[in-house]
């Protein structure tokens, strides 16, 4: 007989929890409806240990109050990220309850506050990067992804975040699951003026955009082809593995990704980066051979030749890589920095020959032989100096350095005009 009462006892205790948790619950409710979100969660944590063992409708209200609340005081700006979080943790919860249980109560509503979530994050990542908070940022993009694994696109942004943030850690497994999903963000931008904003939105598809233009609403359309991100995808993985001194392990994964993407160009280019990195010059150089005989008119790479072609000391190979840059982009402003760069090396042996020379008959010849090449060397690189200059007008140090040549082949006119633009 003893034994009846225990479970007599025993079902009392649970029907009285029952409706302690039932009435912790309502009272979350009525809490979070005055404005309290602190109190209507401080509700719910006195009901979380019963909950697990609850009906599934109790279960789905207590995790769709909980997931308003937290919504709440993100929404209150309090601890945004962190609620943010755990609102849309409480919401998959939820789905999940219904889901199992076959009747659905919250779960389009849950859905609809996922989806918001997803976009307060991104938007609150985005003003996290202008104010130069990328860890922040970063963070906020990964749980964006996590809520929206089809929209890989903010994985990629949120590795990329990461290595503006220099935070090498939490960048390289985000790399690692890009790499595993193939990503290569590769598609095409359907773009038109919105004529109340001025600024260019983006539609899903040309027959949207189109409709848009049609109604008035929208102008000027045009359509971009997003190029593919394995390139930098992989030439950041490598850079990443490389510093850790993983060096075998970023050889591998980039040539692991070239036999999965044969076609994609950009991956030679960062195979080619990573000898670049470890100092393997021949290796290099036959890689953006490879590369060039794919896209002989990427003047990218052929101003790269010039660059190792200048650290290897073979001054007549780089002017030659420059100039077909130049030939290629006629506005590299680089090249044409690069290319007066490479000549200004020419005065420096000339200066020391004519500090060694003394005050005789013979060494005062030598002095205006001298003196006649290093004007030659400076008339050499005025073309590309200007060019750099126009360019670039606000480059100040090119802007110096051509003055500098003015003033030594004492253009007066010129250098006034230039230091005219100079202070403005």
């Amino acid at each position: 007989m003893k034994s009846k009462y225990v479970i007599l006892a025993s079902a009392l205790l649970i029907s009285v929890a029952t409706f302690a948790q039932k009435d912790q619950i309502k009272n979350a409710e009525k809490a979070l409806k005055s404005g309290d979100a602190q109190g209507a969660l401080a509700q719910l944590k006195d009901a979380e240990n019963l909950i697990v063992n609850a009906k599934d409708t109790e279960q789905a209200q207590y995790y769709f109050v909980q997931g308003n609340a937290y919504l709440d005081l993100a929404n209150k700006k309090v601890e945004e990220s962190k609620n943010l979080s755990a609102a849309a943790d409480s919401y998959k919860k939820l789905i999940d309850v219904e889901k199992a249980s076959g009747k659905q109560k919250y779960s389009t509503q849950a859905a609809a506050s996922i989806t918001n979530i997803k976009g307060l994050l991104i938007n609150s990542a985005i003003a996290d990067t202008q104010a130069n908070k990328h860890s922040e940022g970063a963070k906020k993009l990964y749980d964006a992804y996590l809520l929206d694994k089809n929209d890989t696109i903010n994985l990629y942004y949120a590795a990329s975040t990461a290595v503006n943030a220099q935070d090498f850690d939490t960048a390289l497994p985000m790399y690692e699951e890009l790499k595993k999903l193939n990503y290569s963000g590769k598609g095409t931008l359907y773009l038109a003026l919105n004529k109340a904003s001025g600024s260019e939105d983006n539609f899903a598809n040309a027959k949207e955009r189109d409709l848009a233009v049609k109604l008035g609403t929208h102008e000027k359309p045009k359509t971009e082809a997003i190029t593919s991100k394995r390139g930098e995808i992989y030439k950041n993985l490598a850079l990443i593995l490389v510093q850790k001194g993983k060096i075998e392990e970023a050889k591998k994964a980039i040539a692991d990704a070239r036999k999965t993407n044969p076609d994609d160009s950009s991956l030679i280019l960062t195979e080619a980066n990573l000898y670049l990195e470890t100092k393997d010059y021949d290796q290099y150089k036959k890689l953006v051979g490879e590369a060039l005989q794919k896209d002989p008119n990427n003047a990218d790479l052929v101003f790269n030749l010039g660059v190792l072609s200048g650290n290897a000391k073979n001054n007549a190979d780089a002017e030659k890589y420059y100039l077909k840059a130049i030939e290629i982009n006629p506005n590299y402003t680089n090249a044409y920095l690069n290319l007066a760069a490479l000549k200004l090396e020419a005065e420096k042996p000339i200066i020391d020959e004519m500090n060694k020379l003394g005050t005789s008959a013979k060494d005062m010849k030598r002095y205006d032989v001298l003196k006649a090449q290093r004007e030659d060397v400076f008339k050499g690189v005025i073309p590309y100096l200007k060019k750099a200059n126009e360019l670039d007008p606000k480059n100040d140090d090119v802007a110096k350095t051509l003055l500098g040549v003015y003033k030594a082949l004492e253009m007066t006119a010129e250098a006034k005009a230039l230091k005219a633009t100079m202070n403005q």
